[in-house]
């Protein structure tokens, strides 16, 4: 069975192709890249209509297969953009109906948690789930991914991208900083929000543009920034792993790619005598292997939607799953 996912929650247009056995027959997508300011979410939406066709033709062609080979169409149903959401839905929908196959929309967090259990070794670990509109810690429990933690503004990747952007950087800001903050050698005090289980970013960011106002190195900030943020996600996952007694741990998001943030939650891992899982980075990514695989997954547990059913959600919960296939 092939199934073919579109991703388009937020910057990324991404066509996915797998089979039944995890295995990436495809993997393309094309990104927003702002000359200034952040994402406006009805131009990224333009260039998701003007990009998705020609990418699920690359996506065909790079699979080696005929678009009658589908047997299943996926797509980001939520969280998101709408606009984005929506053009995706469109072209979901389109297609499935013109192959006369079935149809399933996917929980974007979901997508990056099952993609990581599809590829790596891990069977149950606790997610951190780390991107730039998301930061969670989650775990199935009882039928559903639990999130036993979140982040109570904005996600840990809107945090570096927001400095990187106000700091005068192009986007994506986050590879940009992870670079500066090799250099830094000064640790500056940026506050430490962890509430419970769950995390806040928005007070750092302030901080840290007032630092660099008056004069504060980018390479100091930059290295501060990862140094405090990542030891507050560390610290609550480490905490959420405790609870379940669970030696798994599996990154997650865009930001799961940096190697500072890898070095600390390993460490960790390894001192609980667990395991820590990440997914190769362009699966780290908003990428649409991951919504196609997820929508395999569901099919095959049983998931079965109407187009009535396609309607996106910009605020879909990723407990709001019920998660059938496990």
């Amino acid at each position: 069975m092939h199934a073919l996912g579109i991703e388009g929650t937020a910057h990324t247009v991404g066509i996915g192709i797998v089979d039944d056995a995890c295995r990436i027959l495809a993997n393309v997508y094309d990104m927003v890249k702002p000359e200034k300011g952040g994402i406006h979410p009805r131009e990224a939406a333009n260039h998701h209509a003007e990009m998705v066709v020609p990418l699920i033709r690359k996506a065909v062609d790079v699979a080696g297969l005929d678009l009658s080979d589908v047997d299943l169409v996926a797509f980001s149903q939520g969280p998101g953009l709408g606009p984005c959401l929506r053009t995706v839905a469109t072209a979901a929908r389109a297609l499935s109906l013109a192959l006369e196959v079935p149809i399933l929309g996917v929980n974007h967090c979901v997508a990056h948690l099952e993609i990581g259990r599809g590829v790596t070794a891990a069977k149950d670990p606790v997610l951190l789930y780390v991107s730039g509109g998301n930061t969670q810690v989650i775990a199935f429990a009882r039928g559903r991914y639990r999130v036993f933690g979140e982040t109570l503004d904005i996600g840990v990747g809107n945090l570096l991208d927001k400095f990187a952007r106000e700091a005068g950087l192009p986007f994506p800001g986050g590879p940009i900083l992870e670079k500066l903050a090799r250099e830094g050698r000064t640790l500056v005090p940026l506050p430490y929000s962890v509430k419970g289980m769950d995390v806040a970013f928005s007070g750092m960011l302030t901080a840290a543009l007032t630092f660099r106002k008056q004069g504060t190195s980018m390479e100091d900030l930059a290295f501060s920034i990862q140094e405090v943020a990542f030891a507050m996600l560390t610290e609550v996952t480490e905490r959420a792993m405790a609870h379940l007694d669970n030696p798994e741990i599996l990154l997650g998001g865009g930001v799961a790619r940096n190697k500072r943030l890898q070095e600390m939650v390993g460490r960790m891992a390894a001192d609980r005598g667990a395991k820590m899982f990440v997914p190769p980075g362009d699966l780290c990514i908003d990428n649409g292997a991951m919504i196609a695989w997820t929508g395999l997954e569901m099919h095959r547990g049983g998931v079965r939607a109407s187009l009535a059913d396609t309607v996106v959600d910009q605020r879909y919960r990723t407990d709001e799953v019920p998660v059938s296939w496990r």
